[in-house]
């Protein structure tokens, strides 16, 4: 070939190579960039989700009309879809009207005889209320809606209906001041004010086997002369307990059931009371005073007092001015404030937050009414006028104190934190602390490091450094293999096998982590009595496969021995001396077994990482410590490990973070539930595990769905500062380590 043609070929060639390395690099960095890049999608789309949740609310002014009405307001009230608005005058006319133009829909009167001198609703879900009149007598009805499609448009038929019959029901022979009502399943209660004392009636209901009709069981109670004025008169929902207050601020809680007072008391410092209104549910009491302060109470069980009950003040809210009018919404528990003078503020009880602070230059506010789904404000104004509000409050549940902080929720005696996110319930109190999620997240991760950290790294020193090379091209690959196993299978394995056995074996749990050490030490000790022509028959490096069977052997002792330790020292059963004489619970799924079945997946990561990274160490560093007189686990601590070191700390780092993000595992071997107990025995719940219960079930674009990417965000921070933080360690060690 002619030496043109060599150089010609060459040339090409290198152009060539050229074009390749260009392609190579153009790849590497495209799949970091887009590594990166779908990183940032993770955690913009994270933040996209989350924000919502802490947005505070809007208001914004819609229709503005009269209605013809001759009597002030003593029920303003709004249908599930806000179409439709029910007014209830003080001379008994009741008025269904369309919420967007003030046009009447329906009017009926109350089929009254007498003045009306009360009025008192049983709650807002069940839209029945009371009127009490100047003959003694007590009138229950309820405004009901029929939502029909003729011709695909939704048609809204309101209906008054009267559950118990138009005639009333006798309470006194005098007029009824002050009025409240609570039905159920089970009993009608109705109490009143008559002539300055407290008078009440009870109808239980009795239904016929045969005939399915329900009978009324007329019964007297006989309640407790009071000592102060009865102003503001409620019934809680299961008939226990009647709240008395006065205007300046006292009260009493009467329980119907001894007919005693259990607690006594002010709800105020000394300021009147301009509103009280029950929160969704009927066990908290939220007390509007003169000065703007607003208040949340309940009744809880104090244990100081013997287990008495009383009513406890839980926390405050200020609303934007002196005599504020109180309203509830119907499905959280959040409530509405407005002033005579039109400032309206918006708060939720349980996160505490004040949502909305507005002045609405609004006069004379006589009524209030808000829709079900919280999404529309009625305002009544003298005349008749009525003022129509878009309320925009989507999610008012979540702040930082019910993330991270202590919560006093209803019928709880004192703050805790505590995740439950659903319930049965209608009136259910979402509970939204990640404290306890964080925890058992943590509390899981640590076990299984306490399991896996030493042996993952004791084993890849050992295959590393002492092995012989056939037997580690051997073991390496096998330990390597069980990172494959699906954590499913683990989990299922831990929670339907491992859990039931070491709960029936527990003596032999405790006894192997002392018998494992105490029986390979001496086994290695009578090793080294052997003659030297029988130990050299084992080739240098091959010394771990004599303790395979030692190991086993040690297992099965203990585990045939468990029995019998258990009747000499436990009287029997283990688990029931933990609980009774120690005082410690036990819980089959725990965090032991997840220790173990975590471990066991997590040790393959932190082996593989440690081992390749001791092994990586130039040989020549050691063989120059061995040539200087150190032995060889002085060459390995002095001069291995440190040059490993950067290797091993992000193999550990790694098996954390597997760890933090396991899923299936902690979701099949612990009880799942949301517990802060750093008791080994008991379960826990982690934030994947809680993502992945509670994902399929909620609602999109719920608070609870945002709450759950919140979670979600929570993770892909810990694992961020975890990494980053690790990934400075490692350099520092590899800066200060890589002169060596």
């Amino acid at each position: 070939m002619k030496q043109s043609e060599v150089r010609a070929t060459a040339s090409a060639q290198r152009k060539w190579r050229q074009v390749k390395d260009g392609m190579t690099t153009a790849t590497i960095t495209g799949g970091g960039v887009g590594v990166l890049l779908s990183i940032l999608l993770i955690f913009f789309y994270l933040l996209y989700e989350i924000l919502p949740l802490f947005n505070s609310a809007g208001i914004e002014s819609e229709e503005q009309y009269q209605l013809p009405v001759a009597a002030a307001p003593l029920y303003l009230a709004m249908e599930e879809q806000a179409e439709v608005g029910f007014r209830l005058a003080e001379n008994g006319d009741a008025v269904f009207f369309n919420t967007e133009n003030g046009q009447q829909v329906l009017k009926r009167s109350l089929p009254t005889t007498a003045a009306i001198s009360s009025f008192a609703l049983e709650s807002e879900e069940t839209r029945v209320f009371a009127v009490g009149m100047e003959d003694g007598r007590a009138l229950l009805a309820k405004h009901d809606y029929r939502v029909s499609y003729p011709e695909d448009q939704r048609l809204i038929t309101p209906s008054l209906r009267f559950p118990y019959g138009e005639a009333g029901m006798q309470i006194s022979d005098a007029a009824l001041s002050r009025l409240a009502v609570r039905d159920s399943e089970e009993a009608l209660v109705v109490v009143a004010v008559s002539d300055g004392h407290l008078v009440g009636r009870r109808w239980t209901k009795e239904e016929d086997f045969l005939s399915e009709e329900i009978t009324l069981v007329e019964e007297n109670l006989a309640l407790p002369t009071l000592d102060i004025s009865a102003d503001y008169l409620f019934i809680g929902p299961r008939q226990q307990w009647l709240y008395v207050l006065s205007q300046q601020g006292g009260y009493r809680l009467i329980s119907l059931r001894s007919l005693e007072i259990a607690d006594r008391g002010e709800v105020t410092d000394g300021a009147a009371l301009s509103d009280v209104r029950f929160l969704l549910g009927g066990i908290s009491l939220l007390t509007a005073a003169e000065d703007g302060s607003v208040s949340q109470w309940f009744v809880v069980r104090n244990a100081q007092q013997g287990g008495q009950y009383g009513l406890q003040f839980v926390r405050q809210f200020t609303a934007g001015g002196p005599s504020a009018m109180l309203l509830t919404e119907h499905r959280r528990k959040g409530f509405v404030s407005i002033t005579d003078d039109g400032h309206l503020d918006i708060f939720y009880s349980t996160s505490q937050r004040r949502l909305l602070s507005e002045e609405l230059e609004l006069k004379n506010v006589l009524g209030m009414a808000i829709s079900p789904r919280a999404d529309r404000l009625l305002v009544e104004l003298q005349g008749g006028e009525i003022r129509s509000f878009a309320v925009e409050n989507e999610h008012p549940e979540v702040s930082w104190s019910v993330l991270w902080s202590k919560v006093w929720y209803e019928s709880y005696p004192e703050p805790d934190y505590v995740w439950q996110s659903s319930a049965a319930d209608n009136d259910f109190e979402p509970k939204y602390s990640f404290a306890p999620l964080a925890f058992g997240t943590l509390k899981a991760a640590f076990y299984a490091m306490l399991i896996a950290a030493p042996l993952a790294i004791c084993g890849a020193i050992y295959t590393a450094y002492f092995m012989a090379p056939s037997l580690r091209r051997k073991v390496k690959p096998l330990i390597e293999l069980m990172e494959a196993l699906p954590t499913v299978i683990l989990g299922f394995l831990a929670g339907l096998w491992l859990a039931p056995f070491i709960e029936r074996n527990l003596p032999a749990v405790f006894s192997i982590f002392i018998a494992l050490p105490v029986g390979i030490l001496i086994f290695a000790w009578l090793w080294s009595r052997l003659p030297v022509s029988v130990s050299r028959r084992v080739p240098e490096g091959w010394h771990p496969l004599l303790l395979v069977p030692v190991v086993i052997g040690l297992v099965i002792a203990c585990v045939e021995l468990s029995a019998p330790m258990e009747r000499a020292f436990f009287a029997g059963d283990m688990r029931a001396w933990l609980t009774n004489d120690l005082g410690i619970s036990f819980d089959q799924r725990n965090a032991l077994v997840v220790g173990v079945a975590m471990g066991f997946a997590v040790i393959p990561t932190i082996f593989s990482i440690a081992e390749d990274a001791i092994f990586s160490v130039p040989k020549h560093l050691s063989y120059g410590s061995l040539a200087l007189g150190a032995t060889p686990w002085q060459s390995l601590v002095g001069v291995v490990m440190p040059t490993a070191s950067p290797g091993i700390f992000s193999a550990l780092m790694i098996g954390m973070g597997r760890a933090v993000g396991e899923t299936m595992i902690v979701l099949m071997a612990t009880g799942n539930t949301p517990i802060m107990d750093a008791n080994i025995f008991e379960g826990m719940r982690t934030l994947a595990a809680n993502i992945a219960v509670e994902i399929g079930e909620t609602e999109v674009d719920s608070s609870h769905y945002r709450v759950l990417f919140l979670a979600a965000f929570v993770l892909f921070m810990f694992t961020f500062v975890v990494n980053t933080v690790a990934e400075t360690v490692r350099q520092r060690l590899r800066q200060r380590y890589g002169n060596l």
